[in-house]
Formats: C-alpha cells, structure tokens, sequence
C-alpha cells in the first residue's frame, strides 16, 4: 500500500518537503522563559515569515511542491472523534490538569475552525486572549493567583519541521524529544500518521511513546543502505539502538547498516546536521572540530540476524569512503577552516545545508564564507535571507522534512 513518503537519500532530486510557516507562537516568546522554550533571542515574526516564504518560493522555482505542517494536521482530523481525541491529548500534553479548565478550554479550541484551532494550540494561549472569551475560564484563572501569563506554553521552535519526526526509506519514525517544550510537537506528527489518508499506512520505526529521546536533526540518510544517526546532546544510544533494530529487521527494508556518530554534547554541536551534511554524491560540509578523528559505531546484522556492533575511530574522510564505497570524498569545512569565521557561521548554521539534487544546495545567505567554499568545490548554491530565522539556530535542512525525494 502506498505510504506517501520515499526518502532514500540525503541529495535525490526533492520532489515534495513539508515545512511549518513560523506564526504566533514567535509572539509569544518572552525574554523571561527564552531558555527553557530553547531559544537564544526572539525573532521578528514579520521579517521572518518574508525569510520563510523566501525560502519556500525558492524551492518551488528549482519544482519542489511545498505543503505546511498545519494543512497535513487539519487533513488529519477527518471525523469528530478523531478532532475529539486531538484536543484531549493536546490539553494533557499542555499539562491542563484541573478539570474545569480543560472543559473550558476544550470548548474555547474546539469552537474554532480546524486551522485555527491548530495555530492557536501552535501559538499558545495567553490568559488575557480567554478575558471576553470565556468568562468563567478567566475568573478560573485568574483565581490561581499565578502570575505566568500563558494558559499553554508556545512552540516556537515548530519551523524545525526536522526534528519531531523522520521520513526514512518508506517508512517514519516520531520522536521522543528530550526535552518537554518541544516533545509537543509531535502531537501533530501523531495524528498525521495515524489519521492522514496520504500517510497513515508508513511503517512506524520509532514512537513518541518511546523512554529514550531521538531527535530527527541527527538522522542521515547517506544512500539508500546506509543511515547515519548522531549520538548528540538530544539523541541517546539506546534510541539509536531501537531504531537500528525496527529498521534493519524491516523485510522490505534496503538499509544494510547505520553508523551512529558520536558527537560532543552542546548546544553549539547540537545535532549531527549542524555539524555534518551530505551535498553531493562524494562531498559533505563538515565543522572543522571533527575533522581529525571521530568514533563511530557501525550497527548491522550478522548472518543471523542477530544485531552487531563494531567501533571505528578514524577519520571522517575514511569512514565515509570505506561505507559509501567511494574512491575520494570532499569534506567543505565550515567558515573555511578559520577558527574565527566557523565559530560565526557555526552558530547560524553554516553547515546545515539542504540538498534539492546532487550538487544542489540552498543555505542561508549570511554564511558567506561557507557558502563560497561550496561554489568552488562545484556545488550550486541558493541562498536565502536569514537574518531572522537563523536566531532559531537552525538552518535550511532544520527547516525542512522531505516527505518524497527520487532515488539518488
């Protein structure tokens, strides 16, 4: 049965990617709460929804179709049990206890049109939005004596469509985010899963409901019998084990083998693809602090079919050949190898690049110094205004989930 998801490669030519239009919930971010909703600074929400759509008209000139993760969710919510349930999980995840309140404000979201109620449970919801609203809700409220403004938290980091979940072979895995704001997210990924008629027959190979945390930022698919996954800051080992094993035991599977990358844990080496992406069969943008060695763990069966694990400590250059049968690999250090420019352009995402074909990348256009690098090793390069959206700290491919992609 079709799944609606094919996605083999890093670099096949992307036919369709799902993205989420920044909105209100960018509003609501307060410099009191910044750290804890996982951003570093508050972006201008009007400039970086002209930077967005930027970006999504460009991939629509170079033939990608574009869809938004709020029409998938709505296109998910196809009969009244089913908006029901969504609602009830939604107040239980915003962690709506009191039962008064979540009759209330059940009623508040579940009187709006399916969109909105979807942007406005995006958004968050600020007590002041419920005073006219609902009377009863408002003296509930404001009872509690609390002085935190929000009734739901928002989800600012929502235009990282990357992270809550990962379209791998024909098949997605959702994810259990480490941490609590953005394990919410994949609320929409559920009941896109489940309910979307497009793509609710995908083989499953993680859940949200998993213990350990995996985050879709470190998830790689190198070729199409070889996934790379980053044992990162937000991604654990025992993650990447249960994922390797749903994979690899799939009978209709072609991945052969996963390397998990171990990478250093912090917020400036957050995922694998802020510090490592695939531009072209045989090149890859890399941070320059794990040019000289890094260990990587190759999971694959054996003729049993029995799980093994191998350890490697090389260097990138010669794992990489040696698994992707390659003769030469290009590895492009960020901000060219200079200390100075690969910290700058580091911290906005110089590495995290999105390939729509084989040699063909967009990047955000402030990371100069990278992106001419990738020029001169032959690489086609669009760039996109960033000056917002990269306060985010996240790039291109952050932004993007490939739901098709052709065979590389």
């Amino acid at each position: 049965m079709e799944t609606g998801i094919h996605n083999t490669s890093e670099i096949g030519k992307l036919k369709k990617v799902l993205l989420h239009r920044p909105g209100g919930e960018l509003e609501n971010l307060m410099p009191e709460y910044l750290e804890r909703l996982l951003f570093d600074d508050i972006p201008y929400l009007r400039e970086a929804q002209k930077e967005h759509d930027a970006f999504a008209d460009c991939l629509r000139q170079q033939g990608v179709e574009v869809v938004y993760l709020t029409d998938l969710t709505a296109n998910s919510l196809t009969n009244e049990d089913i908006r029901k349930a969504f609602v009830i999980q939604f107040l239980d995840e915003a962690g709506i206890r009191d039962q008064r309140s979540r009759v209330l404000l059940g009623e508040y979201l579940g009187k709006m049109p399916d969109k909105q109620m979807i942007s406005t449970m995006m958004a968050g919801v600020r007590k002041s939005q419920l005073q006219g609203e609902s009377e009863k809700l408002a003296d509930l409220l404001s009872a509690a004596q609390d002085d935190y403004p929000f009734v739901v938290d928002p989800m600012p980091n929502l235009y990282f469509t990357r992270d809550p979940f990962a379209t791998i072979g024909t098949g997605v895995s959702i994810h259990k985010m480490l941490t609590a704001t953005r394990n919410r997210e994949t609320l929409f990924g559920k009941f896109i899963f489940e309910h979307n008629p497009e793509y609710m027959h995908a083989p499953r190979w993680y859940d949200r409901g998993e213990v350990s945390s995996l985050e879709g930022g470190d998830i790689l698919i190198l070729s199409p019998e070889v996934l790379a996954v980053g044992i990162s800051q937000r991604t654990k080992g025992d993650s990447i084990d249960t994922l390797a094993e749903a994979i690899l035991t799939y009978d209709k599977t072609k991945f052969k083998k996963i390397l998990a990358f171990n990478i250093p844990k912090s917020r400036s080496f957050m995922h694998l693809d802020t510090v490592f992406t695939m531009v072209d069969r045989d090149k890859f943008t890399v941070h320059p602090n794990i040019l000289s060695s890094i260990t990587v763990y190759v999971m694959e069966l054996d003729e049993n079919k029995k799980m093994k694990i191998e350890q490697e400590d090389a260097r990138l250059e010669d794992i990489l050949k040696e698994h992707l049968h390659l003769d030469k690999v290009t590895l492009i250090p960020c901000g060219e190898g200079s200390e100075i420019d690969a910290a700058r352009e580091q911290w906005s995402d110089g590495s995290n690049t999105l390939a729509i074909a084989p040699g063909e990348v967009v990047v955000y256009s402030r990371n100069h110094v990278t992106n001419h690098s990738l020029e001169d090793a032959g690489i086609k390069v669009h760039t996109i205004p960033s000056a917002e959206l990269s306060r985010g700290r996240g790039g291109p491919r952050c932004m993007s989930m490939p739901l098709w992609r052709d065979d590389p």
